[in-house]
């Protein structure tokens, strides 16, 4: 996309009429109940907030509302331990999708203890062992880090979110205990739950989660605080992972569809990134079959069609 064509793009219009073209989708989808603590969130909930890199912002609806990010923080915990490990961090983990539901224990089974991408449960499990094993106080330091990318010293753990997190996750357990058995996870089992759970507990809005990506858009490097957080060649590295492996077993769907590397979370948000460009995030707590965001989804292909931008 030319630096002109994205100076004359309307912006705020584009995203006024996304908002009120998904509206139809928002009493459609199904909030996450297998964590008790997300069933109470109210399905009309949409906001979209897009972040340009020469910090222009713009944004609708409940773009400033907190929502649990869950698996959204997946990204930056993998941004911290790539950082810390480099390319060590593969022997670890793979770098395939899955094409199996992201808790999946038979497909573990199969492949000896290394999960199939960072993205799912299992693979997050495991950077998150990386991070605790490399870090003090890894938790209050992860939450820093993110306060960091977001530019907001105010985002904080949702402490009932965690206790459900906490409460209701034993398929999480069993796959960090299986991966132990297997010698891929070096910590204490609990203490690498306690900060995995807590990382996904955190309470962000669009506006937090659309800036915290934009160091992904810009090789790398925050716009905003001009710190580097990857090397120009791992951002590359991570933005790919985000496309094929960023929305659970749909990823290719969402590629088809949107066009953008992307990561969604169950509490019903989605960032995603055009390089050189933007980063934008959407939410809206319905979630389709595969535990995307169905008017999320619809609201970032709607956003590439309308603006003719994607990174194809």
């Amino acid at each position: 996309m030319s630096t002109t064509t994205a100076l004359n793009t309307d912006w705020q219009r584009v995203i006024e009429e996304i908002a009120e073209e998904v509206k139809p989708l928002l009493a459609t989808g199904a909030v996450a109940d297998y964590i008790p603590e997300l069933r109470n969130v109210d399905k009309d909930n949409f906001g979209m907030f897009v972040s340009l890199l020469d910090g222009r912002e713009y944004y609708c609806g409940q773009a400033q509302t907190k929502f649990s990010v869950q698996s959204i923080s997946k990204v930056f915990t993998l941004t911290k331990a790539f950082s810390m490990l480099k390319d060590g961090l593969w022997e670890r983990v793979g770098k395939e999708p899955s094409g199996n539901p992201f808790n999946s224990l038979i497909q573990l089974e199969h492949e000896n203890g290394k999960p199939r991408n960072p993205f799912i449960n299992a693979g997050a499990i495991v950077v998150a062992d990386c991070v605790v094993s490399h870090t003090q106080d890894s938790l209050n330091d992860m939450i820093d880090y993110i306060r960091g990318l977001a530019a907001n010293k105010a985002i904080h753990i949702d402490h009932a979110m965690f206790r459900s997190e906490k409460a209701f996750g034993h398929r999480n357990a069993a796959l960090a205990h299986f991966m132990k058995s297997y010698g891929n996870i070096e910590s204490d089992v609990d203490e690498v739950l306690d900060f995995y759970f807590g990382h996904c507990s955190l309470s962000m809005s669009c506006e937090d989660v659309s800036r915290a990506f934009l160091f992904l858009a810009n090789h790398g490097v925050h716009p905003l605080t001009n710190k580097r957080y990857l090397t120009a060649s791992q951002a590359k590295r991570l933005n790919a992972l985000l496309l094929t492996c960023g929305t659970y077993d749909a990823a290719g769907d969402f590629a088809f569809r949107v066009g953008m590397p992307g990561k969604s979370g169950v509490g019903g948000g989605i960032a995603a990134i055009i390089p050189g460009l933007l980063s934008v995030c959407v939410w809206s707590p319905g979630l389709d079959k595969y535990g995307n965001s169905l008017a999320g989804v619809k609201a970032l292909e709607l956003f590439t069609t309308k603006t003719g931008i994607s990174i194809f």
